[in-house]
């Protein structure tokens, strides 16, 4: 089955609070990789602000990943793949998806939420299985450029928290095979062209790792070498597209020390990197902090470190 034939399209999360038109696009033409015919995948939406007006959902049990398209009103033919956050348990999809739609559609930037596997829910070869969604959203953005209005050489990913970690394993893991290919868009490339890191989980095996991540992606009790080789600051290579990291002083779940690790790793590399660590706003904060909290900046340091590296035209920011 074709890259087009996966284009079906299905009333979204974002319709059920939104009066605008959305967009799912199905990963996997068939069943995804890793299927395990015995577990039990259930479907839960946990809404933690109990507000219609302001939702703050949590998804788990996804056994049908897809990318959600926002489109803009005046796209300027730039795309970023959101990949929402939540310890590799579940995705926050409200505040580290739609809410990141929002200001990109506003800058004229096309906006792919994708919801990816959660690996602790019974699939085979779990750690595998988050990159395995990421890289096929990746190609099959670009297959589908012409349809979705943008230019296939300006592709961005932008993460939170686990979402961080697996933004930056694409960023650095892009052209690992870890699947068969299963049509032509699997001809393309997954190498984003700017990758955003916002609070993100990077190395798993230090005393600053996140340690819920850890075992929710790889299981509990993985080998030295699993979890070296799911560090994304391990991985860093010459290929690494240019990467932006946030990060706050007081973020108790995922220490700074992370960010700073993959900081000095793309140093090391001489590849393009930033990095802004602030002293204050905690973790998962999405776009929620205050203009009182010096990090609510993060969006337009973004913007203009796209811009910097071509992703996003100038006059947008």
């Amino acid at each position: 089955m074709g890259a087009g034939a996966a284009l079906a399209m299905a009333p979204t999360l974002a319709q059920a609070a939104k009066s605008r038109t959305s967009e799912a696009v199905k990963l996997w033409p068939d069943l995804p990789p890793g299927y395990n015919p015995a577990m039990p995948i259930e479907h839960r939406i946990d809404d933690q602000a109990r507000n219609p007006a302001k939702p703050d959902r949590w998804i788990r049990g996804i056994a049908r990943p897809t990318i959600e398209i926002w489109r803009p009103s005046r796209p300027n033919g730039a795309a970023v793949l959101l990949v929402p956050g939540g310890s590799y348990a579940f995705l926050s999809y409200d505040n580290e998806g739609v809410s990141q739609a929002e200001w990109l559609n506003a800058l004229g930037v096309t906006a792919f939420i994708l919801s990816y596997r959660l690996p602790g829910e019974g699939w085979h070869d779990r750690g595998l299985v988050p990159l395995q969604d990421a890289q096929r959203a990746m190609r099959i953005i670009r297959h589908n450029a012409s349809r979705f209005g943008i230019d296939p050489g300006r592709v961005g990913v932008l993460g939170f928290s686990a979402g961080g970690h697996l933004a930056g394993s694409l960023a650095t893991r892009f052209d690992e095979a870890i699947y068969a290919p299963v049509d032509a868009a699997d001809r393309l490339p997954a190498r984003p062209d700017v990758a955003g890191l916002i609070y993100p989980v990077i190395n798993l095996d230090s005393d600053f790792t996140h340690a819920g991540s850890r075992d929710n992606l790889l299981g509990a009790g993985a080998s030295p070498a699993a979890l070296a080789a799911a560090s994304v600051n391990r991985r860093v290579t010459a290929d690494t597209p240019p990467v932006f990291l946030l990060s706050t002083i007081d973020d108790d779940a995922v220490p700074s020390a992370n960010s700073l690790a993959m900081y000095d790793a793309m140093r090391a590399a001489r590849r393009p990197v930033t990095l802004h660590v602030f002293e204050a706003g905690g973790h998962g904060f999405g776009i929620r902090l205050p203009p009182s909290q010096p990090a609510s900046i993060w969006p337009k340091l973004f913007t203009a470190f796209a811009a910097s590296h071509g992703l996003i035209p100038a006059s947008s920011t």
